[in-house]
């Protein structure tokens, strides 16, 4: 076993969990923050565009069942990677299209994927996803960490928004699904 950690923004980070949490090869996924200028920041300090944050997930996978293209692929699925600090109809920064590298593979692959997706070849718009070096993690608070496994469609906002998004991820990716 190759036991790997990617870091990835792609709006809330219930919908990246919610998806990730379902792939297999995945070991686990985190809810937290990123690419900020604070130390320890909050749900409510990231929340207010103001820490420079990102609402990322921190997924640990076994490279040798699931390589970071495959992770790369299913996040450039789920999520509108042309749209500047926002998903939807959540907007700021801590909404924006990232991926944090840990290694010099992990970025080369990242600009070699976002290159084949550029131009028109899949999204209209130019692809805005930014690829920077990892930086401190900070683990979201208890109650984000696998939100939508614990609420699921009671919150408003998992019915229109999460659940599209796993609904899409299974589609596409049924052979990669755990059982």
């Amino acid at each position: 076993m190759t036991r790997e950690i990617a870091t990835l923004a792609g709006g809330c980070f219930w919908c990246l969990e919610a998806v990730y949490d379902q792939l297999k090869g995945v070991e686990s996924v985190e809810s937290g923050y990123m690419g900020g200028k604070s130390a320890n920041p909050t749900y409510a300090e990231v929340c207010s565009g103001r820490s420079g944050h990102a609402e990322v997930v921190q997924v640990t996978y076994d490279a040798d069942e699931v390589e970071f293209r495959d992770l790369l692929a299913v996040f450039f699925t789920i999520h509108d990677p042309t749209t500047l600090n926002r998903q939807g109809n959540d907007v700021g920064t801590q909404y924006r299209s990232a991926i944090f590298y840990h290694s010099p593979e992990q970025k080369k692959d990242a600009e070699e994927v976002v290159a084949n997706l550029t131009g028109g070849k899949v999204w209209a718009n130019p692809i805005v996803t930014e690829i920077v070096p990892a930086s401190a993690f900070t683990k979201a608070e208890e109650e984000h960490q696998e939100y939508y496994a614990r609420v699921g469609n009671a919150n408003p906002y998992c019915s229109f928004v999460v659940e599209p998004k796993v609904a899409k991820f299974r589609k596409a990716y049924f052979d990669r699904l755990k059982r």
